[in-house]
């Protein structure tokens, strides 16, 4: 069940907090559990960054101060919109979603604001833009940045008097709604370009919440994975063998570009196809230029030294894994036909975060009990616990 939908049908979660004197962000966790959603714990994890980033949401929830939510893509920008709007005083009302880039410049004025009937050919009735639709609710600008400035000016007299007028209307019409806005990268560049209005940065970013990227949150890997397994297990009602620990220490020294959507992705395709081998393959590096991996950053002055050392670490790691693969994974016979001793060799592959073991190939396994008739229902996933 989608996150606004839950809001929809629990609106009434901070009414009896009131009433309670218990603490809101406690009772939608609850109500969140009880509606098989991710608890707080999850969302939040245990790192110090995503502690202070639910301790804004906390904070502001209640408030109606625009709020600017940046992060890298697929760190969760959006649940901490629906977060603070389920928390809301406006949870009632709508949650308006607009993704900027999706609709073409040429349309975005309109689809913000609306238009009146014989505006322009076409027009042949009065439609109601995402800006008035979110009246007493919450509008959220997803990927903000990619407005031009001419939506940016009149977003900008919404958020100072709360006031807009119809594409093709001379009425101008008012409407209080809480603004959220979400952006990939830092607006402060796009301003220094040109391209993004000082003023309207100004607006939007009275509270601004920063999700650091997944590989700086490593610590709450385990459990993410522990819990995308469980859910994808009850969804395609299968559970999965457990992921070895040389897989998850590969996992751990993974640099996630793609963040938790990557992951959840890469976890679904384990519980569906069941190939740790599939996943560890994601993970390795791709050769590049003669085998080595390593970029170089020239927007600074440069440690040739340091450059070479980690080009000479990658080069290795490539090696070690391809004699690996070429003997079966067989470690004593690695370790000879690279000419280093056994415990040079273990010492290497965890340095390197590399699986010490083969991973395990697919496995065609049967989801019916034996004896099961093939009409018979698929039997629940067994619970396990994971050890990592």
């Amino acid at each position: 069940m989608a996150l606004h939908v839950l809001v929809n049908k629990h609106c009434t979660i901070l009414h009896l907090c009131a009433e309670t004197g218990r603490d809101p962000l406690v009772q939608f966790a609850e109500s969140a559990v009880a509606n098989n959603l991710p608890p707080m714990d999850i969302l939040f994890g245990k790192t110090a960054a995503m502690q202070a980033v639910r301790n804004k949401i906390e904070r502001v929830a209640e408030t109606d101060v625009p709020v600017l939510i940046q992060g890298e893509s697929g760190t969760g920008k959006e649940l901490c919109v629906q977060l603070l709007h389920a928390l809301s005083l406006r949870a009632r009302g709508a949650l308006v979603k607009v993704s900027c880039p999706a609709i073409p410049h040429s349309l975005l004025e309109t689809e913000l604001f609306g238009y009146e009937k014989g505006a322009f050919t076409g027009a042949m009735n009065t439609k109601l833009g995402r800006v008035e639709q979110a009246h007493n609710g919450t509008l959220f600008l997803d990927e903000v940045g990619s407005l031009d400035l001419n939506v940016q000016s009149k977003l900008l007299q919404v958020l100072q008097d709360g006031t807009f007028t119809r594409v093709g209307g001379h009425e101008s019409r008012s409407i209080t709604t809480r603004l959220v806005t979400a952006a990939n990268g830092d607006l402060r560049t796009q301003v220094e370009a040109g391209t993004f209005r000082l003023d309207f940065l100004f607006r939007i970013n009275a509270v601004t919440i920063n999700l650091p990227p997944l590989r700086e949150r490593i610590a709450d890997l385990p459990v993410l994975i522990d819990y995308f397994i469980d859910h994808y297990s009850k969804i395609f009602n299968h559970t999965p063998e457990l992921l070895s620990k040389s897989a998850v220490r590969l996992m751990q020294n993974y640099h996630w570009p793609g963040n938790i959507r990557q992951l959840e992705n890469l976890v679904r395709s384990y519980v569906l196809i069941g190939s740790e081998e599939a996943l560890v393959s994601e993970l390795m590096p791709e050769e590049k230029n003669g085998g080595i991996t390593t970029e170089i950053d020239l927007s600074a002055p440069v440690s040739l030294k340091n450059i070479t050392r980690q080009a000479t670490h990658d080069l290795e790691r490539q090696i070690i894994l391809k004699v690996l693969q070429a003997n079966s994974w067989n470690r004593q016979k690695t370790a000879k036909w690279l000419q280093i001793s056994y415990r040079s060799l273990l010492y290497k592959l965890s340095e390197a975060g590399m699986p010490e073991v083969p991973p395990r190939p697919i496995r065609v396994t049967s989801m019916r009990k034996p004896g099961e008739s093939v009409g018979a229902p698929l039997s629940a996933p067994v619970p396990r616990t994971r050890l990592y």
